[in-house]
């Protein structure tokens, strides 16, 4: 007999809020876990109780993520607590969850266990090409606003007949439903589903099949869902009849951190939660163990000023920390700058660069922070730029094994048919196309077989050898003598890709060092998953992988992201630009109570990423998207009381919060210019031993003048070669 007080003290280190959370197991749990108390640690240990406590096996439980890091963190906590067979606990993203059980039973629905998984690029290329069959002109109705308003219609599980009765007159949606009934269908050819599919499809599938829905209600006793308060519409029926049979699911989240609303979240199934889910117990998680006194008090004033929230107030043993600094800045740059310097200043005190974090509203205010810390040498990395996976010549790659894998993947198939160029032209390929779409077959098909049909008659031949390169790969794919690895080295020898790149790409020493570094990856992937290492495997995890996932806190370097991205993330100090009504909040957003409910829980989210200082910063006038703008302070920095802010800089145009109108001077022909001052630059010279605060002794190898500027080159001792700008150097020449 299992002694439940005995496994009950196991978790006597935790608070009694998170004690009562992991021993409440029955019935519907709402767990409102406020930002940094600890809800990861709540969750992981939830499990291993109820492991522990015999209440289940391993494989009865699901925890659903949002991210594969989260994921893949939980499954590494839940392992090293929860004892033996923890690591059959399924611990996945939504999508990863559907993907798992949509391979298994999506023959139910037309569709094989090799089903490609469309990613944003990919349902673009498809969208546009459907456009062009149904001539729909693009300056009408772009592709983009197509598929944004498809997504719409599957969240709330609308068919494209639903969408065709719903337009009656409106010819803009009748477009929209002809493009969305077409696009599905391809997708079916193609043995493809979009993100939005996965979640979609599984719900048809609980729907039309009883004994399914009944298998996975048997098997999950306990269900656990990560950041309630960003699911949307399907997400909610999802985990709603996943949990109906055995009732016992427990939510965390945070409705003040509820601000994917642009991606169809709604923060109506947090706040109804009790009313959904009757007999809702709801716990309140209010200890913080990340910030700074300071920092939630800030927090907890801002976030007040709320109507949408359940309401609770974050509290800390921490110390009460540093004020938070709220800067003014002449203008964007000064702006950068000041980042920059402070940063500097900080590492010279023996700070690391990866403490350092600049949070921003918008990704258009990067780009003048950018430039600042790229010549002041520091090192810095932006989150959500471009994917290692978004790169043309990894597409081509993927493309490759995506084809393998499921020949009858139209879209990724005319990727690759010419790269590298097999004179097989768009005007053919068009025709192959025009072939499949009449007979209701996949574009391979029709290729295998192009001399069958007169019009191909030219091309023939080498389509038919593209579809015999294919066939080989895949007999290779299929026989189980190569590894995935293996298969991808085939493919760069039998297309002589590299040898492409040389001839065709002015960068190719670039492009191939990607293409070495994916094989990395794979190898990397069939290390981590063993047997389980499939190529269906390893194409599903790329192809849910999101920017965030390859986040890594041990670089030394200064992150820089959109606010809407460091959700989830913390870092000892955070710089928060562009605290002006008009850029955050943003102009759209003002004049909305919704919309501005949420802009004020992403400020909320910003501030509680700070565990020791905080930076909120604004400019007195701002450059942004080609206009010149004077806005007055954010409402969210006027929302945080005085006593707990360190104003520095020109306040002047902020008096009591109001701005001053400034009036330009009459332009006046005959007046005298006023010299221009230029920066002195030249006093460093090649040769020169200088010292740098942060990089110690180096010596200056080039000098290159730039504008007002000089680029040096300078091998330092400790940190080898950086590349500086003169004016941001701020170095002492020692000889």
């Amino acid at each position: 007999m299992t002694n439940i007080d005995e496994i009950k003290a196991q978790f006597s280190s935790l608070n009694n809020m998170q004690q009562k959370a992991i021993f409440q197991t029955e019935g519907p749990v709402l767990i409102l876990a406020g930002a940094g108390s600890g809800k990861t640690t709540v969750l992981v240990n939830r499990i291993a109780y109820i492991i522990k406590a015999g209440l289940a096996e391993p494989w009865q439980i699901l925890a659903i993520t949002f991210t594969n890091k989260a994921a893949g963190e939980l499954k590494e906590r839940i392992e090293a607590v929860g004892g033996e067979g923890a690591e059959e606990v399924w611990a996945a993203t939504f999508h990863c969850t559907c993907a798992r059980i949509l391979r298994r039973w999506g023959d139910r629905l037309g569709f094989t266990s090799h089903f490609t998984i469309y990613d944003t690029d990919d349902s673009r290329r498809l969208m546009k090409e459907i456009m062009k069959q149904l001539n729909i002109d693009e300056k009408f109705l772009s592709h983009k606003t197509v598929l944004n308003e498809i997504s719409k219609y599957k969240d709330k599980m609308k068919e494209p007949a639903d969408v065709k009765t719903d337009a009656s007159y409106d010819s803009r949606l009748k477009y929209i439903a002809q493009a969305y009934e077409l696009y599905q269908q391809r997708l079916l050819t193609s043995d493809a589903m979009d993100f939005d599919d996965l979640i979609c499809n599984t719900i048809k599938l609980f729907e039309q099949n009883q004994d399914v829905l009944e298998f996975y209600q048997r098997r999950f006793k306990y269900i656990m869902v990560d950041e309630y308060q960003d699911t949307n519409k399907s997400q909610y029926q999802l985990i709603s009849l996943l949990s109906r049979a055995r009732n016992n699911l427990c939510v965390v989240g945070d409705d003040d951190q509820s601000i994917y609303r642009f991606r169809g979240a709604t923060i109506e199934n947090i706040l109804s939660f009790e009313s959904e889910f009757k007999g809702a117990v709801v716990i309140r998680l209010e200890q913080n163990y990340r910030s700074t006194g300071t920092i939630l008090d800030a927090a907890n004033h801002v976030i007040k000023n709320n109507v949408e929230r359940k309401g609770k107030t974050l509290w800390t043993e921490n110390p009460q920390g540093e004020r938070i600094t709220v800067h003014t800045a002449p203008n964007e740059r000064e702006e950068a700058m000041y980042i920059a310097r402070t940063i500097l200043d900080g590492a010279a005190a023996g700070r690391s660069f990866s403490d350092y974090a600049i949070l921003y509203r918008m990704n258009a205010q990067s780009n003048a922070v950018e430039q600042a810390l790229s010549r002041s040498g520091i090192p810095h990395r932006v989150i959500g730029g471009h994917r290692f996976y978004d790169r043309e010549e990894i597409k081509d790659m993927t493309s490759y094994l995506q084809v393998i894998n499921n020949p009858h993947d139209d879209i990724r198939l005319r990727r690759i048919i010419n790269k590298p160029k097999r004179a097989i032209g768009e005007a053919t390929m068009t025709k192959v196309a025009e072939i499949g779409a009449g007979i209701g077959e996949s574009v391979y098909s029709v290729i295998k077989h192009a001399s069958d049909y007169p019009t191909l008659s030219r091309a023939a031949v080498k389509l038919e050898n593209f579809a015999k390169l294919i066939d080989g790969l895949i007999e290779a794919s299929e026989s189980g003598d190569y590894s995935i690895a293996e298969l991808y080295n085939l493919i760069l020898e039998h297309t002589d890709y590299k040898n492409y790149l040389i001839a065709e790409k002015d960068d190719y020493e670039q492009r191939i060092e990607n293409i070495d570094e994916l094989s990395s990856n794979i190898i990397k992937f069939q290390e981590d998953y063993g047997d389980d290492a499939t190529l269906g495997a390893f194409l599903e995890e790329i192809s849910l992988m999101t920017d965030i996932d390859n986040y890594d806190a041990e670089t030394d370097s200064v992150v820089m992201m959109t606010l809407h991205s460091a959700k989830g993330l913390e870092f000892p100090v955070v710089f928060i630009p562009g605290m002006e009504d008009g850029v955050f909040p943003s102009m759209a957003t003002i004049m909305e109570a919704g919309e501005l409910n949420e802009e004020r829980r992403l400020a909320y989210v910003g501030i509680t990423r700070a565990k020791e200082k905080l930076y909120l910063i604004k400019t007195r006038e701002r450059m942004l998207f080609g206009s010149t703008t004077h806005n007055r302070e954010s409402r969210f920095v006027s929302e945080i009381p005085g006593e707990l802010v360190e104003r520095t800089g020109n306040e002047n145009v902020y008096a009591n919060h109001k701005f001053e109108y400034q009036p330009q001077q009459k332009f006046d022909p005959f007046a005298k210019k006023k010299p221009v001052t230029k920066p002195t630059t030249n006093k460093y010279s090649v040769g020169n031993t200088v010292y740098h605060k942060v990089f110690g002794t180096g010596m200056i190898l080039t000098a290159t003048p730039m504008g007002n500027d000089t680029m040096l080159e300078i091998a330092f001792d400790k940190v080898g070669t950086k590349t500086l700008m003169a004016n941001f150097a701020k170095m002492e020449i020692i000889k």
